[in-house]
C-alpha cells in the first residue's frame, strides 16, 4: 500500500490552525455542557427514566412496511406502497404501479443530482447478488453454534434458510430475468430466511437514487425527489471498484448490481410478523428518515452526535485527508456515470482510494455545486446555509475509528478519521450526571472461527472520541452479554444504546429482517420482564440507513448531507401510543431532542441539527413541515 499513515503530504500547520478557528462549535471546540439537573441526572420531563435505542441496519421503510396495514376498524393511515396503491396486498402491481417506475439516465461529464432521463427500463435488470456470497445458513456462513443477541428458542434461526451456489456479482437465478419496473416481493421467489443482495448506499450514489430537481416541486413533493434512479445507478456506479484507471475498460463497464433496491416484504402476507405486531400494539412512525444520504459508519455516527465528523489530524484538529480519500463523483470521459474517485478500500487489491470526505464548502470540488445549488432553489433556507464549515472535510462514507476498542490508537491510521472532537450525546450525559452506555454486540470478542468478532467497528459514535476513548468513559462501551446483566441485575444506564452483530443486524447479504426481528424481540421481552424496569421505560427500534433500497415516502432537504430516505423507528413502551402512526417528520437527530427534552439537556453544538425545530404542518399534509427544516422530538409518539 502507498499511501502515507498520516497523510502527512497533505496537511498544512497553518491551515489547520484556521480551521480549527472557524469551525468552533462543529468539531473544534464541544459547546459547554450544561449544568447537572437536580437528583444527579433522575429528573425528567416525563415518566421514562430508561430509553433503550436499538439499531439494525439497512432496511428502507417500504423495504420492511410496504403493505402493513393498521388493525381493522383502526382510524390510523399509513403512508407505503399499498396505500399509495403501487402495489396490493397480495404484492402484485397495483393501479398506481406506474408510480414508482424507473428510469434510466445519461451523465457523462460532471456529476448531476437529476441526470437527463433516457427512458424508463422496459422490465427490471436482473437482481444480483452483488458482494455477498448467498451463503445461508449463518451457523454455516459463520462457524457459529450460537448468537447472544438471540433468546434460547430462536437460536434455530442461524440454522434457516437454504444454501445457494452463487457466489460474488452474479446474477440471482432465483429472481427472474424480467420483472416488472417497479417494487417486487421478495419472498414470491425466496423463503423469508433467504438472504438476498447488498443494494449500494453510498453518499454520492444515493443522493443520485432519489433524484432531486426543484423543477420536479409540487404542493404534493415539496422537494422535487422522485426516487425514480435506483436501478440505473445501481448497474452504472454501484458497488463497482472505482480506481484510476477504471477496474473495467468503458465500453464494457458495468457493475452487475440489477434491481436489488427494488425489493420488498410482504408484511400482509405475513413477511415481518414481529414488526407487525409491534407496529398493532405500540407506535411506529412512517415519516423517520435516515440522517444522511449513504451508508452504515456516517448515519450511525449521526445517532450519536446529530451532524458529521470532520477528518482531523492527531489532535483533533481539522485537516486535510490524503488524496486518495477525497470524493469526485465527476463521470470519467467516455463513461456513462463511472465515478472517478468514490470506490471502498479493499487491502491488497491495488484500490485503496476509500474515498470518503468532501469540503461542501467549496463549490470548485467535485459533486459540490449539483447540491448546493439545488439547496438553494428550494422555497426555504438549508440548515446553516448547508451545514458546511469553511475548509473541513466531512466524512460521507465508511472509515474507521482512530480507536482500538480498548482506548488505544490504532497503529495504521491511514484510513481513519482522526480524533474527532465533534461532541456526542455521551459526553453531554456525562456532564450532566446522567448515566449511558453503548452495548455493541461482539465487542469483545476477537479471533476467527467459531469467536470471530462481529462488532461494527464503525458504527459506534463514541469510538471516534478522544474524549470517550482516553478517559474512563471508554468503561461505557461494552458487550451485549453486560447490557442483559444490567437489565437482571437492575443496573441499566438512563440512556442505552444496542447494536446487533453483524450476524442479526438485519444486513442485506450477511443477514436477515426474521434474525433482526428475533434480536429485538428478545431485548423486549427480557426489558419487559422487569416490571419495574418496564414500567419507565422507552424503547426505539430502528436502522441505521435504508441501505439503498427503495422507499416512497418524502425527504425533507435539511442540509448537504441529507435527509435520507424513511427508516422504520418502533417505539415501544407503556407510554407509547397503542396502535398508532405518527407523520411527524423525524430523523436520528429527533433521538437526541427526545434524550435532551426528556433531561433538559442542550443542543450539542451549533451545527448539530438537535438545534432544529419541532415541525409544523398545514391540514391534511402532516407529512411536510411547512417550517423547514425542521424535525421532530419524538415525544408525539407517546402519551404523557
Amino acid at each position: 500500500m502507498t499511501l502515507l499513515a498520516d497523510g502527512s503530504l497533505y496537511l498544512r500547520r497553518a491551515l489547520a490552525l484556521a480551521l480549527a478557528i472557524q469551525l468552533v462549535g462543529c468539531g473544534g471546540t464541544p459547546t459547554p455542557a450544561p449544568s447537572p439537573p437536580p437528583s444527579g441526572g433522575s429528573s425528567t420531563t416525563t415518566p421514562i427514566k430508561h430509553v433503550i435505542i436499538v439499531i439494525g441496519e439497512n432496511r428502507s421503510f417500504d423495504n420492511l412496511f410496504a403493505t402493513y396495514q393498521p388493525p381493522p376498524g383502526s382510524s390510523q393511515q399509513v403512508w407505503n406502497l399499498l396505500s399509495q396503491q403501487v402495489v396490493t396486498a397480495t404484492g402484485a402491481p397495483g393501479p398506481n404501479f406506474a408510480a414508482a417506475v424507473q428510469h434510466q439516465a445519461s451523465d457523462t461529464d460532471v456529476y448531476r443530482l437529476s441526470p437527463p432521463q433516457t427512458g424508463s427500463f422496459s422490465t427490471l435488470p436482473q437482481p444480483n447478488t452483488t458482494l455477498n456470497p448467498l451463503l445461508f445458513p449463518p451457523a454455516t456462513q459463520y462457524g457459529i453454534a450460537s448468537d447472544p443477541g438471540l433468546a434460547p428458542d430462536d437460536q434455530h434461526l442461524l440454522n434457516d434458510g437454504g444454501i445457494f451456489p452463487q457466489f460474488y456479482f452474479v446474477p440471482d437465478n432465483r429472481f427472474p430475468a424480467d420483472l416488472p419496473n417497479g417494487p417486487f416481493p421478495i419472498t414470491q421467489y425466496l423463503k423469508y430466511s433467504d438472504t438476498m443482495g447488498d443494494p449500494v448506499h453510498r453518499f454520492y450514489q444515493m443522493w443520485q437514487q432519489i433524484d432531486c430537481s426543484a423543477a420536479s416541486i409540487t404542493s404534493s413533493n415539496p422537494s422535487g425527489c422522485t426516487a425514480d434512479l435506483f436501478p440505473w445507478v445501481a448497474t452504472s456506479v454501484g458497488w463497482g471498484l472505482e480506481n484510476t484507471p477504471p477496474p473495467l475498460p468503458l465500453t464494457d463497464q458495468s457493475t452487475f448490481q440489477g434491481a436489488v433496491s427494488m425489493g420488498f416484504y410482504n408484511m400482509a402476507a405475513g413477511d415481518v410478523p414481529y414488526f407487525a405486531y409491534l407496529a398493532n400494539t405500540y407506535a411506529i412512525s412512517d415519516n423517520y428518515h435516515q440522517f444522511m444520504l449513504g451508508g452504515t459508519g456516517p448515519n450511525s455516527i449521526s445517532i450519536g452526535t446529530g451532524t458529521p465528523l470532520v477528518y482531523s489530524d492527531a489532535n483533533g484538529n481539522p485537516a486535510t485527508p490524503p488524496a486518495l480519500q477525497v470524493e469526485n463523483p465527476n463521470p470519467y470521459a467516455g463513461s456513462n456515470n463511472w465515478y472517478q474517485q468514490d470506490g471502498f478500500y479493499l487491502p491488497d487489491s491495488g484500490n485503496e482510494s476509500n474515498a470518503s470526505y468532501t469540503d461542501c464548502s467549496d463549490s470548485t470540488q467535485p459533486g459540490v455545486s449539483a447540491i448546493m445549488n439545488y439547496l438553494a432553489a428550494l422555497p426555504y433556507k438549508p440548515f446553516n446555509s448547508g451545514n458546511c464549515a469553511p475548509g473541513a472535510y466531512y466524512l460521507v462514507n465508511n472509515q474507521d475509528p482512530s480507536y482500538n476498542r480498548d482506548g488505544t490508537l490504532r497503529a495504521d491510521q491511514s484510513h481513519t478519521v482522526g480524533p474527532s472532537s465533534v461532541p456526542t450525546i455521551g459526553d453531554a450525559l456525562s456532564a450532566a450526571g446522567i448515566s449511558w452506555k453503548y452495548y455493541g454486540e461482539g465487542f469483545s470478542s476477537s479471533g476467527f472461527g467459531g469467536i470471530y468478532s462481529h462488532y461494527c467497528e464503525i458504527c459506534n459514535p463514541f469510538q471516534y472520541a478522544p474524549s470517550i476513548m482516553t478517559t474512563d468513559l471508554k468503561n461505557n462501551l461494552q458487550d451485549i452479554t453486560q447490557f442483559y446483566q444490567d437489565v437482571q441485575n437492575g443496573t441499566l444506564p438512563a440512556v442505552s444504546f444496542v447494536k446487533p452483530d453483524d450476524i442479526v443486524d438485519a444486513h442485506p447479504g450477511t443477514s436477515l429482517p426474521e434474525l433482526y426481528e428475533a434480536f429485538c424481540r428478545n431485548l423486549v421481552d427480557t426489558v419487559k420482564g422487569q416490571n419495574s424496569l418496564w414500567q419507565q421505560t422507552a424503547i426505539f427500534i430502528t436502522l441505521d440507513e435504508s441501505g439503498g433500497n427503495y422507499d416512497s415516502g418524502y425527504i425533507q432537504p435539511i442540509d448537504f448531507f441529507g435527509d435520507g430516505p424513511r427508516i422504520p423507528l418502533i417505539a415501544v413502551s407503556p407510554f407509547a401510543k397503542t396502535g398508532y402512526v405518527d407523520h411527524t417528520y423525524g430523523d436520528h437527530a429527533s433521538l437526541l431532542k427526545f434524550i435532551e427534552k426528556n433531561w433538559g439537556l442542550k443542543p450539542l453544538s451549533s451545527r448539530s441539527r438537535d438545534n432544529l425545530p419541532n415541525p409544523q404542518s398545514a391540514p391534511n399534509a402532516s407529512y411536510f413541515p411547512t417550517n423547514s427544516p425542521a424535525i421532530g422530538d419524538l415525544m408525539t409518539l407517546f402519551n404523557f
